[in-house]
């Protein structure tokens, strides 16, 4: 290689990264999203003239209820437990933990495009047929160096694309640790609460066998007809059945929570009751803005839509010309030994292609209209889930409240109604009727704490986990510049 040509390579070895600064196509920017100014639910306490609860704590703001820890939400040891169990062997969890690490790993295989790249070539040959009858050696020692010179930040952008897909996933993660979290709790909210109402069942089942028993040394006296002894029958029957159906769903709840914790079918361990020390705080209140920077399923949306952003600049740079410097530079024995260096620059620019290059360019275009478009539905369910949440807190606290008012109103008529029945003032009809409204009082009022309950394990889960990942999957990637 003549010398004059060397410096002309040298040059524009030189030059080329200045050119790297220009980056062609769209730089990311959070998009004007829909907008809402408050909830529509009201936050003050509900109003409900009884005695049975207490009156409610101070409202706290959803900065406060969000960020507490979930053990100090339901202070229940076995459930704290179970959540930890979950969170470290749950198969789904380990399938978003894996595939943080692949993106991670896709983003370092994109950062190695924007470093030279050298190869080591070595090559060697032995001849022992000269005519001297020697041994005569040649070989190749040297380094192959390349470099595409990033004219118009088609590997920046893809690298910008790849740090986001890994923040993407990162957010995925962690949505999938929320969405974890939520079931454990909720399933064993419900666990608890087919426990109470199998009791329930239970104690209705015993006693209505001692009242059975006591009409049929009715009926053997000639005091009651065999009616009355056919419709105690019928209820024993129909609590028993109760108590049949409870155990059936209790043990298919251990089942699927077993499953989220990544063990086998097996009993699971019983803590604090729904009404022990695990009622949660009142309605919290806030802006829904804060969604936007906590929920992970509108985060992960969000660097999605940037990332396709980046691919709109990838598909333009594709439209201009690129260009690869590369050198070869090592020594060479023979008989004499001698070093080489070799220099070149490859150029290439598009010039006919049927506007390839263009449609590309449109097919990003619309690939980032679908994410805008995407990102801002996440945005509206987002606002729709947690205004459907702190409506279902606030109401099921008021549902609770009437149950506990009928409930202790179905107690205290069938207690006056045996006692009526025991002195001849009414028929076993009545009887009949108000142990069937205290037996359904009884399950309803179970039933309503546990969705009490649950409504705020909703609640939680919409406004984005009030919790903090075990682990943090990916350490945090420095951004591209």
């Amino acid at each position: 290689m003549r010398w004059p040509e060397a410096s002309r390579l040298i040059v524009l070895a030189l030059v080329a990264p200045a050119l790297v600064a220009c980056t062609v196509g769209p730089d990311y920017a959070r998009p004007v999203t829909p907008e809402h100014v408050e909830y529509r639910e009201e936050v003050t306490p509900v109003a409900v003239a009884d005695t049975l609860a207490p009156p409610p704590a101070p409202l706290p703001s959803v900065e406060s209820v969000v960020d507490l820890p979930w053990w100090e939400l339901f202070r229940d040891p076995v459930l704290q437990d179970l959540i930890e169990t979950a969170l470290a062997n749950n198969r789904d969890l380990a399938v978003a933990r894996a595939r943080v690490e692949e993106a991670r790993a896709a983003l370092g295989f994109q950062r190695a495009n924007l470093i030279p790249r050298v190869d080591a070539i070595a090559s060697g040959d032995l001849d022992d047929t000269t005519a001297e009858g020697g041994v005569d050696a040649t070989g190749v020692v040297g380094a192959a160096v390349s470099w595409e010179a990033d004219l118009f930040g088609r590997l920046r952008r893809t690298n910008e694309a790849a740090l986001r897909d890994l923040l993407a996933t990162e957010e995925v993660f962690r949505g999938v640790t929320v969405a974890l979290v939520a079931q454990v709790a909720d399933q064993y909210l419900l666990l608890r609460d087919l426990d109470n109402r199998l009791v329930v069942s239970e104690e209705t089942a015993d006693a209505r066998l001692t009242s059975l028993e006591i009409l049929r040394v009715r009926y053997s006296a000639g005091m009651i007809s065999e009616v009355e002894v056919n419709q105690g029958e019928i209820e024993l029957a129909i609590a028993r059945s109760a108590v049949e159906a409870f155990q059936r769903l209790r043990g298919q709840v251990e089942n699927v929570l077993a499953f989220l914790i990544g063990s086998p079918p097996s009993v699971i361990p019983r803590g604090a009751s729904l009404a022990d020390d695990m009622l949660p705080p009142d309605l919290p209140a806030g802006l829904p803005s804060d969604l936007l920077d906590r929920r992970p399923d509108i985060l992960a949306a969000e660097h999605a839509l940037a990332a396709q952003t980046a691919r709109i600049g990838v598909a333009e740079a594709l439209k201009y010309p690129s260009v690869t410097l590369s050198a070869n530079l090592g020594a060479s024995f023979a008989s004499v030994s001698a070093g080489f260096l070799n220099m070149a620059a490859d150029l290439f620019a598009p010039l006919f292609n049927a506007g390839q290059n263009d449609r590309r360019v449109e097919i990003e275009i619309a690939r980032t209209r679908q994410a805008l478009a995407t990102y801002e539905q996440t945005i509206l369910t987002a606002f729709r889930e947690v205004e459907n949440a702190m409506i279902a807190v606030h109401r099921y606290e008021a549902e609770y409240r009437q149950r506990l008012l009928q409930l202790q109103a179905a107690r205290n008529a069938a207690t006056l109604s045996w006692a009526r029945y025991e002195g001849g003032m009414t028929s076993y009809l009545e009887v009949l009727d108000v142990q069937r409204s205290e037996f359904s009082a009884e399950l309803a009022a179970s039933e309503a704490l546990g969705l009490r309950l649950s409504s705020l394990v909703d609640l939680y889960r919409a406004l984005g986990g009030g919790w903090t990942a075990p682990e943090d999957p990916a350490a945090e990637p420095e951004g591209v510049e």
